[in-house]
C-alpha cells in the first residue's frame, strides 16, 4: 500500500498529504503516534454552539432482532442532527424500517450501504433538504464471508456526504475473527482504506474533514481467559494494554493518527446471549473489546470535535455482542470555504 505518511490528531495537528478520500490508516515512520485516547467531557449535553451533533452505534446482532433492544439503541436522552448506525450479522428483515418505525417522526433515513448482514444508516431531521440523494455517496469493499441463514459477510461498508460545510465519512467494517488473526486484520484495514471512494473520485470532493470506523473490528485482549475476567472486575484500564487494536496501532501498522474515548466500559463480547455473563461455552472465549468507534479529523486547526460520551448498552442482551455508542459535537471554523 502507499505510503500516504498522514498524521493527524483530534487538536493541533494537520496532514502532510491529502491524496486519500478516506485517509491512511498506516505509516511506517518511526514517529508513528498511534491512536489518541481522549476523555468524555463530563458536561453530556451539546454545546449550544455546535454545528453539527452526531450519535454513532455500531453493534453485531448475531442474527437476531429483539424490537425492544432496537428501541433501546436508538433511546438517546440528548438530541443530534445525525443518528449513524453500523451493524454487523443482520438477521434476514428490513432493519431499516424497523428503526424507521421507532425514531421520532421528524427522523427520516438519509443514506444506506448494505452489504448482506453488513449495513450501515445515516438518520437525520426530515428537514435537511439541502442533503439530496446525489450527494450522498456509498460504497463498499468485500473480504470475505460466511454463508448460513445469515449470511455473515466481512468487509466494509461506506457513507460519504456533505452536510452544514463538514464533509463526513462513514465507515462500518466487520473483520475476521479469532485471536490469532492480527495481521489478517491489519491487511483487511489497509485494503479497506486503499479501495474505498477510489473510483470515480470527485476531484472537487476533497478529503473528508471527519472520518469515522465504527464496527466489530474483532481485535482480542491478550492473555487468559480467566485472568482477564479478574481484572475486569479489579483493574479494567490495566487490560488496555493488552489490547491488540490499540497495540497493532502503537506498532504503526492501523490508524495512524485516529482518537477513540477512553476504553471505561466493559470489553463487548463475547456473552451468553440472554444475560451479561461472559462465555460459559466449553470455549470460554477471552472477553474482549471487538466494537469500536474511531475518528480522525483533517485540518483540525479548521474542524474541532468534541466526544460526550463513549459507552457501552450492557442492559441489551439479545446477541453476543454489546452495542457501543457514541456522541460527538463537531465544529468547523466559520472562515473555512468548502466546495461541494
Amino acid at each position: 500500500m502507499a505510503n500516504f505518511n498522514l498524521f493527524c490528531c483530534c487538536k493541533g495537528k494537520k496532514y502532510k498529504d491529502e491524496e486519500s478520500l478516506v485517509g491512511s490508516l498506516n505509516t511506517h515512520d518511526a514517529t508513528h503516534e498511534g491512536i489518541k485516547t481522549i476523555e468524555v467531557e463530563e458536561d453530556c449535553h451539546f454545546s449550544s454552539g455546535s454545528v453539527l451533533s452526531v450519535c454513532v452505534v455500531t453493534w453485531n446482532m448475531n442474527g437476531k432482532v429483539s424490537s425492544q433492544d432496537l428501541a433501546e439503541l436508538v433511546n438517546c436522552d440528548h438530541k443530534f442532527d445525525l443518528l449513524v448506525i453500523g451493524l454487523q450479522e443482520v438477521p434476514r428483515c428490513n432493519i431499516a424500517q424497523l428503526f424507521q418505525e421507532l425514531l421520532d417522526e421528524n427522523y427520516s433515513l438519509l443514506g444506506e450501504s448494505v452489504m448482506q448482514s453488513l449495513q450501515l444508516f445515516v438518520f437525520g431531521p426530515k428537514n435537511y433538504d439541502f442533503l439530496r440523494n446525489e450527494e450522498i455517496r456509498v460504497d463498499k469493499y468485500a473480504t470475505g464471508g460466511l454463508g448460513g441463514l445469515i449470511g455473515r459477510k466481512k468487509g466494509a461498508v461506506a457513507i460519504r456526504f456533505s452536510i452544514k460545510g463538514i464533509r463526513l465519512v462513514f465507515i462500518a467494517c466487520h473483520l475476521s475473527a479469532h485471536a490469532r488473526n492480527v495481521e489478517e486484520r491489519n491487511s483487511q484495514l489497509r485494503h479497506i482504506s486503499q479501495s474505498l471512494f477510489s473510483k470515480n473520485q470527485n476531484p472537487f470532493a476533497g478529503p473528508a474533514d471527519v472520518t469515522i470506523w465504527l464496527g466489530d473490528l474483532n481485535y482480542r485482549i491478550q492473555g487468559e481467559t480467566i485472568p482477564v475476567r479478574n481484572l475486569i472486575k479489579k483493574d479494567l484500564k490495566s487490560l488496555t494494554g493488552k489490547d491488540q487494536l490499540l497495540q497493532e496501532a502503537e506498532r504503526g501498522q492501523i490508524f495512524e493518527g485516529y482518537c477513540e474515548g477512553t476504553l471505561d466500559f466493559k470489553p463487548t463480547y463475547k456473552y451468553n446471549i440472554g444475560s451479561s455473563n461472559y462465555d460459559t461455552s466449553h470455549k470460554e472465549r477471552v472477553p474482549s473489546w471487538t466494537d469500536r468507534i474511531l475518528f480522525k479529523i483533517d485540518k483540525s486547526e479548521d474542524t474541532d470535535t468534541t466526544l460526550h460520551s463513549y459507552e457501552s448498552l450492557d442492559h441489551i442482551r439479545s446477541s453476543d455482542h454489546k452495542p457501543v455508542r457514541a456522541l460527538l459535537s463537531i465544529n468547523l471554523n466559520k472562515n473555512q470555504n468548502h466546495l461541494h
